[in-house]
C-alpha cells in the first residue's frame, strides 16, 4: 500500500494554505481523485507562470520538479502546453497558485 496523500486532499490542502496565506489557489483541471499527479502553476500578479510537477523520484518518494516557464506574452503556448499534458496525462491535476514566492508551496 502506497503510504502516499489522495491527490484530491493534497490539492485542498495546498488551495487552503495559499488561501489563508492571501494569496489565490484554484484548480484548472481535477485528476484521479487518489492517484493523481498533480501540477501547479505558479504566477503572482500577471508575471510569469512557472510549471511544477511532482515527479517520483528513483527510491519510490516524490518530489517537485520545476519544468517550463511562460512570460505573459506566451500564454497560448501555455494554453497549448496544458491542453497536451492533459491528453498525455487525463489524472493530472492542474493547480494555479497566485502568490508572491509560490515556491514555498512545493517545497
Amino acid at each position: 500500500m502506497d503510504n502516499r496523500l489522495p491527490a484530491h486532499l493534497e490539492v485542498n490542502a495546498l488551495i487552503r494554505r495559499v488561501n489563508s496565506a492571501g494569496g489565490f489557489a484554484m484548480v484548472m483541471a481535477k485528476g484521479e481523485p487518489d492517484a493523481g499527479t498533480i501540477m501547479v502553476i505558479l504566477c503572482h500578479n500577471g508575471g510569469n507562470s512557472d510549471i511544477y510537477e511532482r515527479i517520483p523520484n528513483l527510491d519510490g518518494t516524490r518530489i517537485w520538479e520545476f519544468t517550463q516557464r511562460f512570460s505573459p506574452e506566451q500564454a497560448p503556448e501555455l494554453a497549448q502546453f496544458l491542453e497536451k499534458r492533459r491528453k498525455f496525462d487525463s489524472d493530472l491535476w492542474i493547480v494555479e497558485l497566485d502568490i508572491a514566492d509560490g515556491e514555498r508551496f512545493v517545497g
